[in-house]
């Protein structure tokens, strides 16, 4: 018996397909009705990968032209993302050299990051694992490379620069930045790390951010990966104890290093709220193409 255009049976009778394509559709109209759909990032994907030695350029590519659609913009409560990545001389302003994130305190030269919008989490992750087991089945997933320091995370909150003028934090992954700084603070436990971020909120960031090139600092704190995450992927460490901050600047990190960034570590171990863990510099990637892919090594 063949059968028609619309998936039914040669007497016209509806076929499966075409009952399951209408039932995937109102599922849609059902999920959309319901549940939340504010702007703010409520949560975060926040990865740092190495490409290994030689696969450079197949794996921007890769991700480029693939993975950061498929694999994360195309998916359910993902608002905005954007690329990063640390050149040669970028990586090597990074401290401390002992560093309990990426090891050598190099390794991770690209960075993605992705606003989560509040309240879905579990909805997004429930996608985010079934689409990346059907990429690795369908071999559109690049396997030459390793994931440094990747986490879903939490905001815990957002200090400005400048108070109400400026973009926002749903804006700073669309906003044209010039650099990003990622830093990584560990508390000694669960009730430390609120007092440490009390600390950060209303006295070390304020200060450091004030007349300096970074707009705005996001703070996460990290959440587990499920269980059937993908295998090359590890599991997250220091989710009770650890703070994600996200320093986005309005100036290239190498102009204004010194008076800016350095000492973090310093003043974060003076409050004996917490130790740095890592302080990293990036540069956005341009969309498309390989530039910088040349001054990785």
């Amino acid at each position: 018996m063949s059968e028609n255009r619309n998936g039914g049976s040669g007497d016209g009778t509806p076929g499966k397909a075409v009952r399951d394509e209408d039932t995937r559709s109102e599922t849609y109209a059902e999920l959309a009705a319901v549940g939340p759909y504010g702007v703010r990032p409520g949560h975060a994907l926040i990865t740092m990968v190495e490409p290994h030695p030689g696969h450079e350029y197949a794996y921007n590519r890769w991700y480029e032209d693939d993975h950061y659609y498929a694999g994360a913009m195309a998916m359910p409560w993902i608002s905005a993302g954007r690329r990063w990545v640390a050149t040669r001389d970028l990586q090597l302003l990074r401290y401390p050299e002992k560093s309990a994130v990426a090891r050598p305190v190099t390794a991770g030269c690209y960075l993605s990051t992705y606003w989560i919008t509040e309240g879905r989490y579990d909805d997004h992750m429930r996608w985010t694992v079934a689409i990346n087991k059907r990429l690795g089945r369908d071999g559109r997933v690049h396997q030459r490379r390793t994931h440094v320091f990747t986490a879903f995370q939490d905001h815990e909150a957002t200090v400005y620069r400048d108070g109400a003028a400026g973009p926002r934090d749903q804006h700073a992954l669309d906003h044209p930045y010039a650099g990003l700084v990622l830093e990584v603070v560990d508390a000694d436990g669960p009730a430390q790390r609120a007092e440490l971020l009390r600390w950060l909120r209303s006295k070390h960031l304020p200060r450091r951010l004030t007349g300096s090139c970074a707009a705005m600092v996001t703070v996460f704190r990290p959440t587990p990966l499920p269980g059937d995450r993908m295998t090359y992927v590890k599991q997250v460490e220091g989710v009770d104890s650890r703070l994600t901050l996200l320093w986005f600047l309005e100036e290239d990190p190498r102009d204004r290093w010194e008076d800016t960034f350095t000492g973090l570590d310093t003043e974060v171990a003076e409050s004996g709220l917490g130790r740095v863990e890592l302080v990293a510099p990036f540069v956005p990637t341009v969309p498309g193409t390989d530039r910088y892919v040349d001054r990785l090594r």
